[in-house]
């Protein structure tokens, strides 16, 4: 594996109480392999070549070590924001293991979002965490048909191992559920994927879903997502351009109705969905936290 040079590892968050009540966040790698076509880290603002390559940083547990010794202000670490942090190359080099563990002895909480089974290798070092300290874990799901998830998100694991994921974290006792986007238009933006996915996350146990319906498009992100939805649903790019033109924002054309679909689901099998409940349910000491954002 390549290394890059880096001077920090640890980021403060802007806005913590608009995602998962997250303090600071930090990606040990750069890069994913994950495949997925729609990928908003593949934009060139955030200047990522290669971004299929996953790279390390020179000398980031140490650099981790010093940060988080030096931190004051004690929260809930946000991993696998831009890359997931469960790739292949972590079963060798075991970077994120080593990074909970400095998380665990200095008595930060973590909150991770991943789609790769290879954060259950990690479940003794979350309990740890979670004794003490605040742990919420985020799995991406976008489709309830393994088939089409695998279209989208080729080298991830499939949606049902996913939902395994969460039954075996829930019932280790880690706050856990699902990330809901992004919702393609035209591709997984349907009432059945919506109703599916909701009824597996109360089969295997989830505390929450945190839902979009729609995703993001711009500067090379774009053109890679055209490429691809081309590839596997032939002329489909014209219609995106069509409706939405250089719109950033892409919303599903029935997305007031998934919503109201999705909403409806949460509520009857009574699924956490927005924001402030998730915080506020996982966090042992919200109340204090929130004070000082």
């Amino acid at each position: 594996m390549e290394f890059i040079k880096t001077k920090t590892i640890l980021s403060k968050s802007k806005y913590p109480e608009y995602w998962f009540g997250t303090l600071y966040n930090m990606n040990l790698y750069r890069g994913c392999n994950h495949g997925c076509i729609y990928c908003d880290s593949r934009s060139e603002c955030y200047k990522i070549e290669e971004f299929d390559k996953v790279k390390g940083k020179e000398n980031e547990i140490e650099i981790l070590n010093k940060e988080l010794a030096s931190k004051r202000q004690k929260g809930v670490i946000g991993i696998g924001a831009m890359s997931d942090t469960y790739n292949p190359l972590e079963k060798t080099y075991e970077i994120t293991r080593k990074a909970l563990e400095l998380i665990n002895q200095y008595g930060f909480g973590v909150g991770m979002a991943t789609k790769s089974d290879l954060i259950l290798r990690d479940i003794d070092l979350l309990k740890k965490i979670n004794e003490n300290n605040d742990v919420i874990i985020q799995i991406t799901i976008t489709c309830a048909d393994d088939e089409l998830a695998k279209k989208i998100e080729p080298y991830a694991s499939s949606s049902s191992e996913r939902f395994g994921i969460i039954k075996e974290l829930t019932d280790n006792g880690i706050f856990t559920g699902i990330l809901l986007m992004p919702i393609l238009p035209f591709i997984n933006d349907t009432e059945d994927n919506i109703i599916n996915i909701v009824k597996k996350a109360r089969d295997s146990g989830a505390k929450f879903i945190y839902a979009s319906m729609g995703m993001t498009l711009r500067e090379g992100q774009r053109d890679y997502y055209y490429k691809r939805i081309d590839e596997l649903f032939p002329g489909l790019s014209n219609k995106y351009k069509q409706t939405y033109g250089n719109k950033y924002s892409c919303h599903s054309m029935n997305s007031k109705k998934l919503y109201n679909v999705f909403k409806t689901e949460c509520e009857k099998y009574n699924i956490l969905y927005k924001m402030e409940d998730i915080i506020k349910a996982y966090q042992k000491d919200q109340n204090e936290q929130l004070t000082l954002f």
